[in-house]
Order: C-alpha cells, then structure tokens, then sequence
C-alpha cells in the first residue's frame, strides 16, 4: 500500500496527523507547500492526499484541480477554517473527497482518512481487475467462429452484445474484444446488472454525490467514470430495472450522466458491451426491455456456443482446469482415465464451462488418487446418464444428507466410502457433509451455505429433543444456546414435538 501524503505549511500541523496515523501502522509522507507535492507527483502518488487550503504559493485547490485531472480515483481530504464556508463550498465543487475543519478531533481525523483509505483501495482493485485476460479455449467449429468475430472487432468501438447460455464464458469474450481493441490501455470495469440490488444498481453505475441519500457520506465514483476511456461490460443486461434502461440509454444516445443527486453532467467516454443468457426480442414483446435500447445494444451480435455445441473442447478443458486448480492449490494436477474423459464429454452439462470448472475444482479436491476413474466424480452426475450410470457401478440415487434413515444406511456408506473416510469413524459426518456440499456447488446451486446450515441446525435441534423427550429448555441447555433461541430456531425450522419443561 502506498503512503498517506500530508500537505500543510503548520510543521505542528504535519506532526500530529503523522503521530497518529505512525499508530495505525499508516505510512506517511510530509511536505511543507504544494509546490513540492506537485512535483513529488511526477515519480509517485499516494493513496490519499490531505492537504491545507491555504498555503504560500499554490493552494490546496490548485493541488486538488491537478490531482483530480491527473489521478481522479485519488481521495483528496481538504483541511480548511471552521469560518470558510466558500473554500469548503469550492473544495467539493473540485471533486474533494471530505473536509476537515480546523480545529480538528485527531481521532475523527484519522477515522476519516481511514474511510478514504478504504474508498482507494476499492478504486485501485476495480480499475487494476486481473492481471492478465484469461485464456479462451477451444478448437470447435461453433468457437472458432467467436474468435473470428473478435478478430474482425480488434481494431472497432463499436458497442456488442454477447448471448449464451449462463456459464459459457461471456466475460471472456469481452475481456477478449477489449484486450484486442484501440482501448486496451485503459480500464476494463465489469458490472453483473442482476448481482446487485435495484436501489443500489443507480449509484453503482453513475455514482453519487455526498449526501444524495442516507449513507452517502462522501461522493462516490460510478462504474461509467471508472471505465473512462476502457470498456464498459454489463454483464445479464436483460435484468436491468426498466428505469435504469432510460437512463444507459440516454448515456449511450448522448454520452453524458448525471451522478445520483448531482446536477453537473459527466461526459462518458467509455465502450459498452453487454451480455445476456435471456430472449432480448421476447423480452422486449413483454415489456421488460426497452426495444430503443434494444437496438442501440445490438449494433454487432456475437452468439456464445453452449458446451453441449462443443463437446470436442471439453477434453482440452478438463485438462486446462485441472493443471489451474492444481497450480491455485499447489498440489500435483490430476489427469482423467480415457473413460471418465469420455463419460464427461457425454453429460449435458447444463451450468457450461463454469460448471465444468467447478467439477474440475471438486475433482482436484475430493477424487482419491492421481488418475481419476468415472467411479471417482460426483454421484449426480452418474444419476444424469442412465447408461454412463450403470457403466460406472454408481448408485441409482444419492443420498440426500437431511432425508437419511436406516433403510438408506448402504447408499451412506458409500458416500463415505467415496468422500475417504470410514463408515463409523468419527469423520464419516464430516466426509458426508463434505460430499453433500460439493455435490451441491458442481451442480451450480445457490446459497449452499444457507441450505446446509439450516438442515444441521434442524438435525441438532431435532435429536436433542428427542434425548430430552421434547423437553425444549432442557435441550436448549445441553446444545448450549438459549432458551429463546431454541424457541426461535423451533418456529423458524418448523420443528414438531417440542414442549416447555
């Protein structure tokens, strides 16, 4: 992390705010006017910048015109009189982060910085994004006519929409059209529009000025002014709000946006490329998209094949994500027999590249052994080809860890046996637990965490009421929780049989 800078011509000034932040493990960096930070910035910049108002020579707005027109993700905190309200006024018209007001709280002081030291290192991740655009892969007919579009697109602004099936790598492909387009230099800032809720999608995209609503403590810079002179991917366009849709159209009509709460219009300068695994046309026949915008998005199309459309490539695939997920892990990278290569060419697949990636990520973890056989994968994916099924000896159902019963206990054993532990040993919940939940994220299912921790709460709650005959206070005392959270945790898991003691 790089070091505060503190610019204030009051050595006393420069030695108290350095004291505390030296407390807070901060670095700091001191100069005594504006003159010297200025050229300082010519070899260096800071995460965050404070600096006085009014100084010999240039003043602290000189320095915070620079900087903004020179690093505009950078947070300014202007230091300035209780009594000049106009500078304080002026220094928010220059894009200033927040101002402190002499004389000032140390503690607030710091606190503040902090708030901006989080707000840089949040820019510094979202404009940095990955280091190096990741690999598309694949020798299929279907994809070799994706790269041939992108080829056609390298030296082109013009604004695409990428469709496919979810999972099948539509960021790639943008990535990939800005890597090889005139932009490449600049930002590449990717937003999923159905990942962040309705009232925050507004701010995220355009940015908001302080004190817009509540909680806006300082102005924020949106995905638009982050992408300047990059690219823009929207990635499940077909999501957005309808209200939303009117204000990216007027961006993409007339290249300007307002801030949420501002009132002076931002130029964008920024390519556009969205996404979407859902019907635009049918959509739009619905009323849930705008056929203006529509058409403005759907200048050039670039359909992404599903997996099933290209099964030639899932070996190189498979081969691709085992060696990544051995290299994240730092274990040796296994390989797949000839059958179990085979037999996964021939599963539908429905969750694409992803779901094949994380398939890959569960086989370095979970699969005995370097080699792996069809009797090592996943139990549902057997259960999703009948014949493959029987090929590999798998059972005809999995085992469900909150539906278990004696009658089931062969098909636990198992899985158990499969997950490497022994059956009856004191791992062997464990090692099923562990099974259920990578059975569960290879098949693309949500809010696992939520899921399972439910279905052991229940599994806990339920057996101490049986121990206690359904003696609530007296389970709640051998689970160790309170009485009114067993009488919650009753009521929110519909668990029967309980009884006040």
């Amino acid at each position: 992390m790089k070091p505060i800078w503190i610019v204030d011509d009051d050595e006393s000034i420069r030695w108290v705010l350095e004291k505390a932040l030296a407390r807070e493990n901060l670095a700091t960096k001191s100069f005594a006017n504006a003159r010297d930070a200025i050229a300082a910035l010519e070899f260096e910049t800071p995460q965050v910048l404070v600096s006085d108002i009014r100084m010999p020579g240039d003043s602290g707005l000189d320095l915070l015109q620079l900087v903004k027109s020179r690093f505009p993700g950078l947070p300014v905190i202007i230091i300035t009189a209780f009594s000049d309200l106009d500078s304080a006024v002026a220094a928010f018209q220059g894009g200033a982060f927040e101002y402190l007001a002499k004389p000032f709280d140390i503690d607030k002081a710091v606190e503040l910085i902090r708030r901006a030291l989080d707000e840089s290192l949040r820019e510094t991740s979202v404009e940095s994004g990955p280091a190096e655009t990741p690999e598309i892969l694949g020798q299929a007919p279907a994809m070799q006519e994706v790269f041939r579009a992108i080829g056609r697109l390298s030296q082109s602004n013009v604004t695409v929409l990428i469709t496919g099936e979810s999972g099948s790598g539509k960021e790639l492909v943008a990535r990939a059209l800005h890597k090889h387009s005139p932009r490449a230099s600049q930002p590449f800032i990717a937003l999923n529009t159905a990942a962040i809720p309705k009232d925050l999608l507004e701010s995220e995209l355009f940015g908001h000025e302080r004190g817009a609503f509540t909680g806006a403590q300082t102005t924020r810079r949106g995905r638009f002014e982050q992408a300047e002179g990059g690219t823009l991917f929207l990635d499940e366009i077909g999501d957005m709000p309808f209200d939303l849709q009117t204000r990216l159209l007027r961006v993409l009509s007339d290249g300007h946006f307002y801030r949420v709460g501002g009132h002076q219009p931002l130029k964008a300068n920024v390519r556009v490329i969205t996404a979407t695994h859902q019907n635009l046309e049918q959509r739009v026949r619905d009323g849930l998209f705008r056929e203006d915008l529509f058409h403005r998005l759907n200048v050039i199309r670039l359909r992404l094949p599903s997996l099933r459309e290209r099964r030639e490539d899932i070996p190189i695939l498979v081969r691709h994500f085992l060696v990544q997920s051995a290299k994240q892990l730092g274990v040796e990278a296994k390989r797949m027999s000839d059958a179990a290569l085979q037999f996964l060419c021939s599963l539908e697949l429905p969750g694409n590249v992803r779901q094949l990636e994380n398939l890959c990520n569960w086989i370095t973890v979970m699969a005995p052994g370097q080699t792996v056989e069809i009797k090592d994968l996943p139990l549902e994916l057997s259960q999703e080809q009948g014949s493959a099924a029987a090929v590999a000896g798998a059972p005809s159902s999995a085992v469900p860890v909150e539906n278990y019963s004696a009658q089931q206990h062969h098909g636990t054993v198992t899985a158990v046996a499969e997950a490497g532990a022994a059956p009856g040993s004191p791992d062997a919940w464990l090692s099923l637990l562990e099974s259920q939940a990578a059975s569960m994220l290879v098949g693309g299912q949500q809010e696992v965490m939520a899921v399972l921790g439910r279905q052991f709460e229940s599994a806990l709650i339920r057996t101490a009421l049986k121990h206690t005959h359904g003696r609530k206070n007296d389970a709640a005392v051998r689970l160790g929780i309170g009485r009114n959270t067993i009488t919650r945790k009753i009521a929110e898991l519909g668990i029967d049989g309980a009884k006040d003691d």
